[in-house]
């Protein structure tokens, strides 16, 4: 068959490997001049600063990829297991330091409060039910209402109803540790104290298997994602945004795609990477979809946005981790500003990437790359970015100076920020949402967009706002169900 992918983000990537390795004619069509969708990669004065997704979880996911193409990862991009995973430093001047060492981590919660070590153990034994249940979910389909069902025994047992955060209180007296163990929905644009604990998972599964870092960045894996496609027969078109998909009238299946400049190109199939709202809304007539009208989709609970400010310093900051998480004062308040009141609050919390320091070639020599990030609203509240984006920036970078990296202003060489809009004009993300729809119970499995669409025959869906949602494994998961499903239905 003959297969357009629209997007090279991870799922879109996915999926066409997948697809061409089966023997199909699969092309790629990316409106931005680099693959990788929200991976994008800027190199500015010698720093090389990864735009999107930082933190590598299941790397036999990204193994089995390549399996599937008959290649290895490491003949393609050297990944290494970073240690620790994240310091998580509280406004108290508390820092707990999170690895996989289980003996390491039950001294760190022993350190915070004593009697919590009990609560831990507790807490990881109800956490690897989810987890075994949940990674048979993440690679199931759940177009039909049946699979849902089937899995409705084992989520109700488990409680899915809980957010992860009640299960953190659960089990956790501390306040500062039931941060520790809740924040991790954040990762996939989730509200910690509304997303279904199924998402505790993600605890587990860094337990499990580490968290990792594609050395070059994550850029190098997209790019050595890209290479693989091109190795096997697939072909990629940069700098070539879709405008429409075109369905045929007489049976509501997809015939092509209509370029920005016009051209149209036949197909048999589509996947599209783009976010899924926008996708439905902006390249399909609205008279052909019954189920996924704009009046549905708008419906939908988007997840935060993101505000990130990318610089680069002229000196290292050697006591600064790969990763670090920086709580601010308030932690369900300032959650339900970001995702509830919609408002810009005077506090925030950060997470500061600093990939120098398991990788120095990312800067100039001598010097250090980050990029530090606030969860922020999305654009259905009325902050005007254009006037506040310059003064957010300098309060965040004063926070950095004064509290944790004395002299940082003074040895900034190169910076830029990017904020709600960017999301909406650039990524294509309806209401400029970071993560498309947000992981709640009842937009999880079955009640989230689905991979196949119902409107139109031929059409699937993988990315971040599909089944099973946002992070490196939940795309890489819609990119095989895709490709799956691709292969097996009956049109």
């Amino acid at each position: 068959m003959r297969i357009a992918v629209i997007g090279s983000g991870f799922g879109g990537l996915a999926a066409a490997i997948r697809c061409q390795a089966k023997g199909h004619h699969v092309e790629i069509f990316e409106k931005r001049d680099v693959a990788g969708g929200r991976a994008y990669v800027s190199e500015v004065n010698g720093h090389k600063f990864d735009n999107g997704p930082t933190i590598i979880t299941a790397p036999w996911m990204i193994d089995e990829l390549f399996a599937a193409a008959g290649k290895k990862t490491e003949d393609y991009v050297k990944l290494v297991k970073i240690d620790p995973f994240y310091k998580i430093k509280f406004d108290d001047g508390s820092c707990f330091t999170y690895n996989d060492n289980q003996e390491f981590l039950l001294s760190e919660i022993r350190r915070f409060e004593p009697r919590d070590v009990s609560g831990y153990l507790s807490f990881m034994k109800h956490v690897e039910k989810i987890y075994h249940a949940g990674f048979r979910m993440i690679t199931t389909p759940f177009h039909q209402f049946r699979k849902m069902l089937f899995a409705l025994p084992e989520l109700i047992m488990l409680r899915s109803d809980r957010s992860v955060a009640a299960l953190a209180k659960k089990y956790f007296r501390d306040e500062r540790l039931q941060q520790v163990f809740s924040f991790h929905p954040l990762l996939i644009g989730g509200h910690p104290y509304k997303s279904t604990s199924v998402y505790a998972l993600i605890h587990k599964l860094e337990q499990e298997s580490g968290v990792w870092f594609a050395m070059g960045g994550t850029g190098a894996l997209v790019q050595a994602f890209v290479r693989l496609f091109q190795d096997i027969g697939g072909k990629i078109h940069l700098n070539e945004e879709v405008s429409r998909i075109g369905v045929e009238s007489s049976s509501n299946k997809v015939s092509s795609i209509t370029l920005k400049n016009g051209e149209t190109k036949a197909f048999d199939r589509i996947i599209c990477n783009g976010e899924v709202c926008a996708s439905y809304m902006n390249l399909i007539d609205a008279k052909v979809r019954r189920t996924n009208t704009n009046s549905r989709l708008k419906r939908l609970n988007q997840s935060m946005s993101l505000f990130v400010i990318f610089f680069g310093t002229n000196k290292r900051f050697d006591q600064i981790a790969h990763h670090e998480i920086l709580m601010g004062p308030r932690y369900k308040g300032l959650l339900d500003d970001i995702f509830q009141n919609k408002v810009l609050a005077d506090d925030f919390s950060l997470y500061l990437h600093r990939p120098t320091a398991t990788d120095p070639s990312l800067a100039p020599a001598g010097c250090d790359t980050f990029y530090v990030l606030s969860p922020v609203p999305n654009l259905h509240g009325n902050i005007d970015w254009n006037e506040v984006g310059p003064k957010y920036r300098d309060r965040i970078l004063d926070y950095l100076d004064q509290r944790h990296m004395p002299g940082l202003k003074d040895s900034i060489t190169t910076s830029f920020y990017v904020d709600p809009n960017h999301f909406e004009k650039n990524l294509n993300s309806h209401a400029g949402a970071a993560f498309s729809v947000a992981p709640t119970l009842f937009q999880s499995a079955w009640f989230r967009p689905h991979n196949k669409s119902e409107d139109v025959k031929g059409l699937y869906f993988t990315g971040a706002g599909t089944h099973p949602g946002a992070g490196v494994p939940g795309v890489l998961a819609s990119g095989k169900i895709a490709a799956d499903l691709v292969q097996t239905d009956q049109i």
